[in-house]
């Protein structure tokens, strides 16, 4: 082989060669990100990123799990359940007082309606001011009845149903209410 010959295939493959590389060259460049691209895929990823976050959230408002929590069916048992005008218990995760007075119970929304303090009860159970809202000085008696303050009504309430020994608030049917009246208290025997 003469020195023409190596010249000649060297150009015909060195030139072959040289265009593979080449157009593997600009495939990888073609393929690289700009920063428009990178910029575009970044915003796009975030935005993706924060729908599925904010659809999760919305998915949890619309079907919360309320076992055992405010805004569902909470179970008092019946060693619970206080005495006729002993002190109302507390039940602090579902937010209401189970009252037990000559009528029957009744289960008192611990939210103020004036402003929505927490009301605490300050007892005794004869007193005209049972409850009294530390926030704005409202006064409530034992049945939740409005004595005083710049309340606007009584204390709400929350249905509950007997079964047995066992009593079922359901703290997401909060009432509100006029005044007190015998009949909105549940009868229960223990």
């Amino acid at each position: 082989m003469g020195p023409l010959f190596r010249t000649i295939v060297g150009l015909v493959f060195g030139g072959l060669a040289s265009r593979l590389l080449g157009l593997v060259g600009h495939f990888r460049a073609s393929r690289m990100a700009t920063r428009r691209t990178f910029v575009r895929n970044a915003a796009l990823g975030a935005t993706g990123i924060a729908g599925a976050i904010g659809a999760a959230g919305f998915g949890a408002l619309l079907w919360p799990n309320k076992t055992g929590a405010f805004g569902s069916v909470l179970t008092v048992t019946a060693d619970q359940v206080p005495e006729v005008g002993a002190e109302p218990f507390r039940h602090t995760a579902g937010r209401f007082y189970l009252v037990h007075n000559e009528d029957g119970l009744l289960a008192l929304y611990t939210k103020c309606p004036h402003l929505g303090c927490t009301v605490p009860y300050v007892g005794p159970a004869e007193a005209p001011n049972a409850f009294q809202c530390p926030c704005h000085g409202s006064l409530y008696d034992f049945n939740g009845d409005r004595t005083g303050g710049p309340a606007p009504r009584p204390m709400d309430r929350m249905a509950i149903t007997v079964d047995g020994d066992n009593v079922s608030v359901d703290t997401g049917d909060i009432q509100t209410r006029a005044a007190y009246t015998p009949d909105q208290a549940v009868a229960f025997q223990a």
